[in-house]
């Protein structure tokens, strides 16, 4: 299994597996659309996420017809739903651990109760009638 985040691919291997010309992939790093990795010497390298969104630009505004400034923004909803997705699964594992210490102290409770003690079943109307006496 790899590092889909690695940056292995070099511009025109990149500009290949999307299906798009590699100037294209300088306008889209022009408008941050993509960023990709840069060695030592300044060659950009992609990675598999990259390439897949490359995919995923090309989509928007090819079957799609959106312009780049429409592209950017949908991506950038898109990153801060995944943003808030995590927030909200942290706050999850969190209540869910909350709801966890409340069930152990709970249990805890009932466990000190006294045993000795056993609740009287009968009802309060049918003890008065054993003691004789009549409400009427």
């Amino acid at each position: 299994m790899t590092d889909k985040n690695r940056p292995v691919y070099m511009i025109g291997i990149a500009a290949e597996l999307a299906g798009m010309h590699p100037q294209t992939l300088r306008l889209y790093e022009r408008e941050e659309l993509v960023i990709p990795q840069r060695t030592a010497k300044e060659t950009r390298l992609y990675s598999e996420n990259d390439v897949e969104l490359l995919k995923e630009i090309q989509i928007m505004t090819q079957k799609m017809g959106l312009n780049l400034a429409g592209v950017k923004l949908i991506l950038e909803m898109k990153n801060k739903a995944l943003e808030m997705q995590k927030q909200i699964n942290k706050y999850q594992e969190e209540m869910d651990e909350l709801q966890d210490k409340v069930a152990d102290e709970i249990r805890n409770v009932h466990k000190s109760y006294k045993h000795e003690v056993v609740p009287y079943r009968e009802s309060p109307i049918a003890l008065l009638k054993r003691f004789g006496i009549n409400l009427r």
